[in-house]
């Protein structure tokens, strides 16, 4: 019987090899919160969206999971990009496409901006990412 010794690329974590994987995993926190935060409260007024919602939260923060994880592969940021817009184009399907669906009951929803802005930061990362970590 053997005795393995565990080295750093046997370990099922590691820590973002660009300085910009550190944004990106801030902003999918950010925006994955918010969602988690925001989920149970939308779902007074419509429960198909609050799962939607407690659905993109818990995408986010799995994402970061998955981005941290020694199954991370470079063609996962083109997903991760995609998946940060078609969050972002989502939120005008649900409100309107117009500067409006930033605004609840009149007023400018702060959630809404901080998640939208973190789903973009997000966006443009995973695309840096994507050109930064050629084959």
């Amino acid at each position: 019987m053997s005795t393995q010794s565990s080295t750093a690329s046997d370990s099922f974590l590691s820590s973002p090899s660009h300085p910009i994987g550190y944004l990106a995993i801030l902003a999918a926190l950010v925006t994955g919160v918010l969602h988690l935060f925001l989920g149970p409260q939308v779902m007074g007024f419509s429960q198909l969206l609050g799962i939607l919602f407690i659905l993109n939260g818990l995408g986010f923060l799995g994402g970061i999971g998955l981005y941290l994880s020694r199954y991370w592969q470079r063609e996962l940021y083109l997903f991760a990009a995609v998946y940060a817009l078609i969050t972002i184009v989502a939120l005008f399907v649900f409100q309107g496409f117009s500067v409006e669906a930033f605004y609840r009951q009149g007023s400018l929803n702060p959630m809404a901006v901080v998640a939208k802005a973190a789903e973009l930061a997000l966006a443009v990362c995973a695309g840096y990412l994507y050109t930064a970590t050629g084959r």
